[in-house]
């Protein structure tokens, strides 16, 4: 379900579930998590890339067994998705994330928490939370792309594709074909110019967080998905995607 090299201080994670779109069922969170904790406590890695094998990066949450979940199992899926979010924002190298195809729901704030962002140009983003009640990286989108436009996404549904993402600041840089992908990681993945510690405190530093922000984002998640029906919230979103 998760690949992983190590080559020249850029480890690399590809998530390997194409048949369900790479969505994040809650072995792969947890791979995903040790992976990045793991890149964290190396000081040989100065960046960690994040890649989707297949046609999509991430189609989101995995729902396959949803008519067998109840609330308190999605709570808890959704609590590791958000402590995985956590881990990339807070990681303590350079983040990369490569998207194509659908880039959705978690996959979608999976690839806002990273440093740098490129995406193909067939990549489509979505943050449906919202449609069903939750609250998951609202904020660090909010840091890619500012308030309004983050509110835009989440409270709207809709699909932004890549050229539209790049122009609201949450892509970075769209590629194209096999060469400029190349080009873009190679050009991402350069041995930084300051030491891990020096980068990490400067990324710290940048940001406009307070130091108690990261259990205010767990918060927020547990309110919304605690609320009673968050199943059943789920079930009529996807009807009405369906409709």
């Amino acid at each position: 379900m998760l690949t992983s090299t190590h080559a020249g201080g850029v480890a690399t994670l590809t998530l390997a579930r194409p048949d369900r779109g790479n969505a994040l069922g809650p072995d792969l969170v947890e791979a995903l998590l040790a992976a990045v904790l793991a890149a964290g406590e190396d000081d040989t890695v100065h960046t960690l890339v994040l890649r989707g094998e297949g046609r999509h990066f991430c189609t989101g949450l995995d729902l396959s067994d949803l008519d067998q979940c109840r609330d308190g199992d999605l709570l808890q899926r959704l609590v590791r998705i958000e402590t995985l979010l956590a881990a990339v924002w807070q990681a303590p190298m350079r983040t990369v994330a490569l998207a194509q195809g659908r880039t959705w729901g978690a996959g979608a704030d999976l690839f806002a928490a990273c440093e740098v962002r490129l995406a193909m140009a067939d990549a489509t983003f979505r943050f449906p939370g919202a449609q069903f009640g939750i609250v998951l990286g609202t904020r660090r989108l909010a840091e890619r792309v500012g308030a309004d436009a983050a509110r835009a996404m989440t409270t709207t549904g809709g699909e932004w594709r890549a050229a539209d993402a790049q122009a609201a600041g949450l892509v970075q840089q769209e590629v194209g074909d096999a060469a400029g992908i190349d080009d873009a990681l190679d050009a991402a993945c350069r041995t930084p110019a300051v030491d891990r510690l020096t980068a990490a405190a400067l990324r710290a530093a940048s940001r406009i967080e307070r130091a108690d922000q990261r259990d205010a984002d767990l918060a927020a998640l547990v309110r919304s998905a605690a609320r009673p029906g968050l199943v059943d919230r789920i079930r009529a979103y996807r009807a009405r995607l369906r409709a």
